[in-house]
């Protein structure tokens, strides 16, 4: 994608308006104020800011938090993120707790070259969501270099991510932005072989294109979680209690036909009568008894996905396998996490993301052992299966 990048810019006493993802966990602390609970995404934003930093601009960072509905709420504030983020920079950190307007503009305008200040909650205001073209030149007035590094929201087309781009003279990508999309069009684009996908979660009609376009360029493509049971139901298997798109069963029988054979699913699974923590675990093979749910990919299955992986030269994964925050049904995704690092560790490259894979794969321990983990779920689905970011196709063309 040719669009600017940092390298492409000279920052130097500019002010430089950078969309961050610091959609942060938030916990308390015990004296009762709010405190960042995983820095993950804010580490993952450091090299775009420290590269402007050290260049003599004046950092000016926006992000959402949360889903407060376009009006304030205390405890979607970002006041926290930006004390924490202050410790990560070992540099002070100006919190506004407004995000545009006059006030505002005069911080900025008195703000040395090489200073950094966070302004509040983008979705505060109803025209961030709404992509409204009064926020987008409000946001564009405090800048002169937009630089969009929030690649975990650039399937977006907000404000701070898409409209603000429009009135500006330059719109760059950053270095988190920059790596995402290397990492991931070198997997929809030139994977070398054999390529494995992993597809994960809920549902089926989340990742309708994605499968779509990785059953046409993977050559096995590992389904998952409970869209495994609405493709199994759509083949007539029975899958008694576990969860099913009953509206997606003629969709997940054409996508299985289309795949001509490289839709691998699950041929034993662990059930229960229930989810819960203290529900007694059990393996059946093939069909699902009709008072128990299907909650994890059995251990059968977890050889056949790992002998597919181990000859694999490039991976993606999106999704776990079951309900992994469960101890009892995490096994499959924790052995698959371990299978894709293996992989990795033997030359394949792999790439990781969705929270919730990222979660799993942060707890199973194998996080370094992975050539890219990615900041964005939905993001890191539509670039796979071939579709505009407005994030990224607002920026400038280099």
């Amino acid at each position: 994608m040719p669009k600017l990048t940092l390298d492409d810019i000279d920052v130097r006493g500019q002010r430089v308006l950078i969309r961050v993802d610091f959609n942060v966990p938030l916990d308390t602390s015990e004296d009762g104020s709010p405190t960042v609970a995983d820095d993950t995404r804010i580490r993952a934003a450091l090299p775009t800011i420290r590269h402007v930093l050290d260049n003599k601009g004046k950092v000016i960072l926006i992000s959402h938090l949360g889903r407060p509905g376009g009006q304030p709420n205390p405890d979607l504030s970002l006041a926290a993120v930006a004390d924490h983020l202050g410790t990560l920079l070992d540099e002070r950190v100006r919190f506004s707790s407004n995000t545009v307007g006059d006030t505002v503009e005069e911080v900025i305008a008195g703000m040395n070259d090489g200073s950094v200040i966070l302004l509040e909650n983008t979705r505060f205001d109803p025209g961030e969501k709404a992509n409204d073209e009064e926020f987008s030149k409000a946001l564009a007035a405090l800048a002169d270099i937009y630089v969009n590094d929030a690649f975990g929201a650039a399937h977006r087309a907000h404000a701070s991510t898409a409209g603000v781009a429009k009135y500006v003279d330059t719109a760059a990508m950053g270095r988190l932005m920059e790596s995402e999309i290397e990492a991931l069009t070198r997997v929809r684009d030139t994977p070398d072989h054999p390529m494995v996908a992993i597809l994960g979660g809920a549902k089926v009609s989340d990742k309708l294109g994605t499968i779509r376009a990785l059953s046409k360029t993977a050559d096995h493509l590992l389904i998952g979680g409970a869209m495994s049971y609405t493709f199994l139901k759509a083949l007539g298997r029975e899958v008694g209690r576990s969860r099913v798109e009953e509206d997606r069963l003629d969709t997940a029988e054409s996508l299985f036909k289309e795949a001509d054979g490289r839709i691998v699913l699950p041929n034993d699974h662990v059930v229960a009568d229930d989810l819960d923590e203290d529900a007694e675990a059990s393996v059946v093979e093939d069909n699902i008894p009709e008072d128990l749910m299907g909650l994890d990919i059995g251990p059968a299955t977890v050889d056949t996905y790992r002998e597919a992986l181990s000859d694999a030269k490039t991976i993606v994964w999106n999704g776990p396998m079951g309900v992994f925050e469960i101890e009892q049904f995490a096994k499959g995704t924790m052995e698959i996490a371990e299978a894709v690092a293996d992989a990795t560790d033997d030359g394949a490259f792999s790439v990781v993301g969705g929270g919730d894979s990222v979660s799993a794969l942060s707890r199973s321990g194998f996080t370094d052992r992975i050539s890219h983990v990615s900041t964005g779920g939905g993001a890191m689905l539509t670039l796979l299966e071939g579709a505009e970011l407005p994030g990224i196709a607002a920026l400038s063309d280099a």
